[in-house]
């Protein structure tokens, strides 16, 4: 099921683009400005909106860690901004200062690129806010890039319709024509690497003007010879299609279209699974929260959607609010208790009839990991629960919680292969194999960058986070 929990509608003209960090939601507009949300609340940061563009906004993205947004404009710039303060750290003025359609970071946020209207692209060492290499591709416009999940490569698209995968030296490594009539609109990896029989796999979306968006394998063999290989047509949507993202987990690709709809893709399978309708001018954004089941789209109608999926394919679509009586936006049945936010604890004090204590709990911070840690004096002299029975009433809850956690007879496929023991932040290394972050970490930091279970060596030491199984693993504690 998809939720629709709320809408945002701050920006003065037609939304652009949509990105999320682990806490921010960014929106950029044709109004000039960038916008930045909380995701506990979706309230506006003190500092929003940011107004360092002549021009309207065309694309925004958040560095790997979230301290750094960049925003591209018609003014030829790309701007990077403190996420913590709203101050510009650098502006970075693409090559003939011609107008900056689409800017993307790479996953270490080593690497920034931009896209501009005359077809060239600037290659930015972000650390030191340098131009790094330039490259062109003639008679177009560059309107999307993604850097694949390694980051050792990214892709762009264009208004001539086709796709281009470039190495960080900004050597085109293969070109797919035609690949949309009349033009890309959008593309977007995939967050899992794929290895095996001498290459590395990676599943890419693009979308257009022909009114599908399509899903790609792209390989890279050992002797550095790549290929694109169409998996999927999806033509769920009647009209150009103007946006795509694939999911944390890359379970789920949405889309959004010139006929004001948003379609919810079973990546895998390219089954439709979705179709919203809650815009009511064309669907221009779309991104997905790295940490949360949340997505959010934007429109020429100037507003953003911000959506929750939920497990089940009932295909039903649900206006729900930030109250305890819906606690549609809260996700703490997906999580472990020591991984949930003061709003999902406050969402579980309204389950268990506990909606006195909410105000008093955020008041006072109480996540999760605080929350299974609450002892009788905490909650007397620090929470001034005054209530004898309350104080019981709340103990009694949390040991209830806490017990649903004993573990017994573990599934394998939960258990780090390297300690044995249950993951808590599972991630997917190159090898394909999931193992626990800290444990993988140390395992290449002393074995040489070889695979636990291979013993091959790996092709990348990024590590991508298994948030489906994360969510797995936390229903099955919650259940036992």
């Amino acid at each position: 099921m998809v939720s629709l929990i709320c809408t945002l509608q701050d920006h003065r003209d037609d939304v652009n683009w949509c990105a999320f960090s682990p806490t921010l939601l960014a929106t950029c507009s044709a109004d000039k400005t960038v916008r930045i949300y909380n995701t506990q609340d979706f309230s506006e940061v003190p500092y929003s909106p940011l107004s360092g563009h002549g021009y309207g906004v065309h694309c925004c993205c958040f560095s790997a860690c979230g301290q750094y947004l960049a925003s591209c404009s018609t003014d030829g710039s790309t701007v990077v901004w403190s996420t913590d303060t709203g101050e510009i750290e650098a502006v970075l003025e693409h090559p003939g200062r011609n107008p900056v359609r689409v800017c993307a970071f790479s996953p270490d946020s080593s690497h920034l690129v931009s896209g501009a209207s005359d077809g060239t692209l600037g290659l930015w060492d972000f650390r030191t806010k340098t131009l790094h290499r330039t490259g062109a591709v003639n008679d177009t416009t560059m309107v999307a890039c993604s850097f694949t999940p390694c980051g050792q490569m990214f892709v762009t698209g264009s208004t001539y319709g086709d796709l281009r995968l470039w190495d960080l030296d900004m050597n085109q490594l293969h070109a797919e024509k035609n690949t949309h009539d009349l033009g890309v609109t959008c593309c977007c990896f995939g967050p899992k690497i794929l290895s095996g029989s001498g290459t590395v796999q990676f599943r890419l979306a693009s979308c257009g003007q022909d009114s599908t968006l399509k899903i790609w394998t792209v390989s890279r063999s050992n002797t550095g010879s790549c290929k694109m290989q169409l998996l999927h047509t999806l033509t769920g949507q009647s009209a150009p299609v103007l946006s795509c993202a694939f999911s944390a987990d890359g379970q789920l690709l949405v889309s959004g279209s010139v006929d004001k709809t948003v379609t919810v893709y079973d990546a895998s399978q390219g089954t439709l699974l979705y179709i919203l309708n809650q815009h009511e001018r064309y669907v221009t954004a779309c991104a997905f929260s790295p940490s949360t089941p949340l997505f959010a789209t934007g429109s020429m109608d100037k507003t953003v959607n911000i959506w929750r999926v939920e497990d089940g394919h009932s295909g039903h679509v649900e206006t729900a609010t930030f109250s305890c009586e819906g606690r549609k936006l809260l996700c703490h049945s997906r999580l472990l208790v020591s991984d949930w936010s003061e709003e999902d604890v406050g969402a579980w004090l309204c389950e268990e009839g506990l909606q006195v204590l909410v105000e008093n709990f955020k008041a006072n911070n109480i996540d999760g990991a605080e929350l299974i840690s609450l002892t009788k004096e905490t909650l007397a002299s620090e929470l001034n629960i005054e209530s004898v029975g309350l104080r019981s009433k709340v103990l009694r809850k949390v040991e209830e919680l806490k017990a649903g956690c004993v573990c017994t007879g573990v599934p394998d496929e939960y258990l780090c292969p390297i300690t044995r023991e249950l993951m808590k932040d599972p991630v997917i290394a190159a090898d394909g194999y999931s193992y626990e972050r800290e444990a993988i970490e140390s395992w290449i930091a002393t074995k040489n960058r070889s695979s636990p279970m291979t013993n091959l060596p790996l092709q990348t030491t990024l590590l991508t986070p298994n948030r489906t199984l994360k969510m797995a693993i936390g229903r099955w504690r919650t259940s036992q």
